[in-house]
C-alpha cells in the first residue's frame, strides 16, 4: 500500500496542503485555527502519515536537528544532561545528533565538521577546555552555539553552568564544621574552565574560613577520572603535609581516592574524610556512601536547549548565560576530625 502523502492528509481534512503542513509542524501550529490543527492531526494519524524530514529540509532549508557535543560519553555526568536537552528540543520539533569527542581536539574538530555537513541548525557543546580555538572559529562563522557545563574564555556564546564556587564552598564549610583545619584539594585539570574555577573557589573558601593554607595541600589532576584521582591522592600522601580531609574536583576523582583507601588500608572517614562534586548516580551505594555536591544535571541540559531555541528564534538577541544553584548531600564519607587522623597520615604515607 502506498504511504499517505501530505496532499492525501490535506484532501481528507478539507484544507490546503500548506495549511496541513503548518498544522503538523509544532513550530507553526500557532498560525492555524486550533480546531483545524486537531482535525489535521486526527486525519494524519488515521492515514498513518509520516512527515518526510528530508523533503521538509529541502523546502525550508531547515533540518530540525541540533548537534550535541560532549567530551566523554562514559562519564555518568553527561547522559542526564543529554536527556534534559532532548526533553526540551523534541516538543519544539527538533532532534539532537550526539557525538562524543573523548576530550581530543582533533576528534572534536572532525565530529563538529561532520555535524555541520549534516546541516545541524546549531550546536550545544560541553567542551572540557579553557581556551578553545574551534569555538572562536564557530563564532566567527556565525554558527549558533550554546555552552553547557562550561564557560571557556574568549567565547561569546550563551552558556549554562552550575554554581561551582558555591558548591566548593559548601564542601569546605561542611568539613570545617566537623573540625577539619588541614583540608586538601584534588583539583581538576588546569586547562579546563571547571578545574580552574573550582580550585580558585577552594582557595578562597580556605582563606575566608581561616583554615590552613598550604600549597602542598593542592594537587592538580591530569584528567577528570578515577585513575587521576588515585594518582593525586598518592602524591598527597607522599608529601610531609598532614591533612585530615579531601575535597575532590569531581566524583570520579573522589572514586580514585577510594581505590587508594582500599590499597593502603585507610579508614574513610575515620582517618580521612572526602567530599566529591556532581552527585553522580549510585554514590549512595559506595562504602562509605560519598558526601558530594549535587549538580542539577538534567536542568543544565534543559536550560541549554532553551537558550538554543531562543537563538533559533532570534539569532541577534543579546547573549544570555545562566548559573544554576547546587546543594550539599551529606553521606557517610565525612566525619568529625579526631587525633587519630594525623597519626594515620604518618602510618600510610
Amino acid at each position: 500500500m502506498k504511504p499517505a502523502t501530505l496532499r492525501d492528509v490535506a484532501a481528507a481534512a478539507g484544507v490546503h496542503p500548506g495549511t496541513a503542513s503548518r498544522a503538523l509542524n509544532s513550530a507553526t501550529q500557532n498560525l492555524v485555527n486550533r480546531g483545524t490543527v486537531a482535525r489535521v492531526i486526527k486525519v494524519a494519524a488515521e492515514l498513518g502519515y509520516q512527515p518526510n524530514p528530508i523533503a521538509r529540509s529541502l523546502k525550508t532549508s531547515k533540518t530540525g536537528t541540533i548537534g550535541i557535543v560532549i567530551p566523554d560519553l562514559t562519564n555518568p555526568f553527561f547522559p542526564p544532561i543529554v536527556r534534559g536537552i532532548e526533553s526540551i528540543l523534541e516538543p519544539a520539533g527538533y532532534s539532537g545528533l550526539l557525538v562524543s569527542t573523548d576530550g581530543d581536539l582533533s576528534r572534536e574538530r572532525t565530529q563538529v565538521a561532520a555535524l555541520r555537513a549534516r546541516q545541524v541548525e546549531g550546536l550545544i557543546i560541553a567542551t572540557a577546555l579553557l581556551d578553545h580555538p574551534l569555538l572562536e572559529e564557530l563564532g566567527d562563522m556565525g554558527v549558533l552555539t550554546v555552552m553547557v557545563n562550561r564557560r571557556p574564555h574568549l567565547t561569546n556564546a550563551p552558556s549554562v553552568i552550575p554554581d561551582d564556587a558555591a558548591g566548593i564552598r559548601l564542601a569546605v564549610e561542611h568539613l570545617a564544621s566537623l573540625g577539619h583545619r588541614r583540608i586538601a584539594h584534588l583539583a581538576g585539570p588546569a586547562n579546563t574552565s571547571t578545574g580552574v574555577a573550582r580550585a580558585r573557589a577552594f582557595q578562597d573558601a580556605v582563606a575566608d574560613l581561616d583554615l590552613v593554607s598550604d600549597p602542598r595541600l593542592i594537587v592538580t589532576c591530569k584528567a577528570w577520572n578515577e585513575d587521576a584521582g588515585a594518582h593525586g591522592l598518592r602524591e598527597l600522601l607522599a608529601t610531609s603535609s598532614d591533612f585530615t580531609a579531601v575535597v575532590a574536583g569531581n566524583d570520579l576523582i573522589a572514586l580514585g581516592c577510594y581505590d587508594v583507601f582500599a590499597e593502603r588500608g585507610i579508614d574513610c572517614p575515620r582517618e580521612i574524610s572526602v567530599v566529591g562534586m556532581n552527585d553522580m548516580p549510585f554514590l549512595d551505594k559506595l562504602r562509605p556512601p560519598l558526601t558530594t555536591v549535587a549538580v542539577p544535571h538534567r536542568q543544565l541540559g534543559e536550560e541549554s536547549a532553551r537558550l538554543m531555541l531562543d537563538l533559533l528564534r532570534e539569532p541577534d538577541r543579546p547573549i544570555r548565560s545562566v548559573t544554576l544553584p547546587v546543594s550539599l548531600v551529606v553521606r557517610a564519607s565525612t566525619a568529625v576530625v579526631s587525633d587519630m587522623n594525623i597519626a594515620a597520615r604518618d602510618r600510610h604515607r
